[in-house]
């Protein structure tokens, strides 16, 4: 089964207090996404490889380490993972960035693929998907299937908020994916929204209705 990491820093509990107020506009919920999504990638790339080298400093020679390995990939589920990208960037900004377009019929509650464009050495890197909400888990299965189906053989899931059913549902259908989410909301309503949630994530990042 996949490993389920909530985190509990008090930085990000604070913001994801604030994203969750209906008060909150726009512009500070933007800020406030990338805020976290940048804490939350410390945590999710803990357990990158590194290796020894040797350097020279102003006085002195000393081994340090740096990292090794594979490269990592970005790829926000579209439109509201692209809040979490530029945080991420902050930290890794030699990463590439894809993009998967999703979206969920209304009637099915089935995700739909409407866009793919993912970087041609994708194969190559460990691919962190992004997306603000894991509701039922159904988008981000079928973005992590997308991603394997082009090569991609090292896949880590960050969200701000998931539901008890999504990581229920996304960590049966792909044992092999980590989940790293902010926090863990118990249910979904009638139109599998989060409760208590925070809403429409795309709306309150791009201030559409």
């Amino acid at each position: 089964m996949s490993k389920v990491v909530v985190m509990d820093h008090p930085l990000i509990q604070h913001k994801i207090t604030k994203i969750r107020d209906k008060r909150t506009g726009a512009k500070e919920f933007r800020e406030l996404v990338n805020e976290i999504a940048m804490l939350m990638t410390y945590e999710a790339t803990r357990d990158l490889q590194l290796e020894e080298i040797e350097i020279e400093t102003p006085v002195a020679k000393t081994k340090a380490m740096i990292l090794t390995g594979k490269k990592l990939g970005i790829v926000p589920i579209l439109r509201a993972g692209l809040g979490m990208v530029d945080g991420i960037l902050e930290l890794i900004p030699v990463a590439k960035v894809g993009h998967i377009g999703l979206y969920r019929d209304p009637e099915t509650l089935l995700p739909v693929e409407y866009y793919c464009k993912l970087p041609n050495d994708i194969s190559e890197r460990e691919i962190l998907l992004v997306d603000p909400m894991l509701a039922t888990g159904g988008s981000a299965v079928a973005a992590i299937n997308f991603l394997k189906e082009k090569g991609a053989k090292k896949i880590r899931f960050l969200c701000l908020i998931a539901s008890k059913k999504g990581v229920e549902t996304l960590s049966a259908a792909c044992p092999d994916v980590d989940i790293y989410a902010g926090v863990v909301d118990e249910v979904l309503n009638d139109h599998a929204y989060i409760l208590p949630g925070l809403g429409d994530a795309g709306d309150r990042l791009f201030g559409t209705k």
